[in-house]
Formats: C-alpha cells, structure tokens, sequence
C-alpha cells in the first residue's frame, strides 16, 4: 500500500528556463501509487518585508508600501517591498535589506523574522520569507529598469483596512500585514511578540 512517503517525482522534463522561473512536466508518483503529468514551476524563492516607521510598540505606527505597477496583474498593485536573491545563496535577510532599501530608500536598523508562505503549492515551490523592518534610516533606492514604483507612507491602521476592503490584493502583503498587525505590531502584541502569550 503506497502512502505519501512513496509520493514524489518520478520523471522532469523541461520545457522553459527563463530568468525569474523554470517551467516543466512532471510525472509524478501519488499518494495512492498512481501516476500522472504535472505542470510546475520552480522558483528561487524570495524576500519581503513591512518597513514600519517608528516603533513597533506604537499603537498605529506608520508602514511604507508600494504602489507598483504590474504587467501580469492589468495594472497597479499595493505591496510590501518584496523580491528573489540577487546570487545563488544569498541569505533570506540579507535579501530582505537589500530588497527595502533599493525599493523605498530606507535601510532596516531591525529586521524582525516573520514567517514563510508558500505562494501556490498547486504548481510552484516558491516560498517568500516575511519579515518586519523597524529603526529605518536614510538609505538609497536603486529599481531595477522593469520596476515602476511610488513609495507611499500610511498608518498601519489604513493598510489593514485596505487589505479588508480588497484594495490590497497581493498575497504576500496581506499575509505580512495581517500577520504583524496581530503578533508584531503594537501594545496588545508584545505579549505575543515575546513568547509570554499565545500565539
């Protein structure tokens, strides 16, 4: 009797090696022992970060966000600053600095571990990294020549509200912001922001 410890691929065919994904047929070995094609992307993987100005204790600190336009998604989007390792090995907070700095111009005093979300399991094994930026300071923005983006600055307060107004869409955003709205961010989060709490 086969179980999910026998799952996994049998077989890749590549179809598409491109800059940012890899694209390829899988046969696939599935929990119940039959076998079948799949589709899927590979993906390094990558970094995000909320940069909260002044402290994460303030009940309502002001956040930066991204106003960014995106090809795949019709138009604008409003995001985290967000991005891939910039060399094989790259380490996640490291991508997560860099990542805040080229996009906003500010650099990360504390960088504050988060989470990690897997994107779409359906047909990619990219993972993002979450992370908290608090003690910003001046540093230098640098996009790259695909990026379009307006730095804007709101209180945490509104960016929660968008995400539940549906103005913020990308998934990545809501996840971080909802995630340090509830453990991260503000009086009522200390307790399980140290450990002394329930998550």
């Amino acid at each position: 009797m086969s179980s999910v410890a026998d799952a996994g691929r049998v077989k890749r065919v590549p179809v598409y090696r491109g800059r940012i994904v890899d694209l390829s047929v899988d046969t696939v070995r599935f929990p119940d022992g039959s076998v079948g094609d799949l589709e899927f992307i590979a993906h390094a993987g990558a970094s995000c970060v909320l940069p909260v100005l002044g402290s994460i204790d303030e009940p309502d600190p002001d956040v930066v966000l991204l106003k960014q336009y995106r090809y795949a998604a019709g138009g604008v989007m409003w995001e985290v600053p967000a991005g891939m390792p910039d060399r094989p090995g790259e380490p996640w907070d490291e991508c997560a600095r860099r990542e805040l700095e080229e996009e906003t111009g500010w650099k990360a005093g504390t960088l504050r571990p988060l989470t990690r979300i897997h994107t779409t399991p359906g047909f990619t094994d990219e993972v993002i990294r979450l992370w908290v930026a608090s003690e910003l300071v001046e540093g230098t923005g640098q996009l790259d020549d695909d990026e379009f983006v307006e730095v804007v600055q709101m209180p945490m307060s509104r960016a929660v509200e968008m995400v539940r107004d549906g103005t913020i869409t990308d998934c990545k955003s809501i996840a971080t912001l909802l995630y340090a709205a509830h453990f991260v961010i503000g009086p009522d989060a200390a307790a399980r922001r140290d450990g002394s709490g329930p998550p």
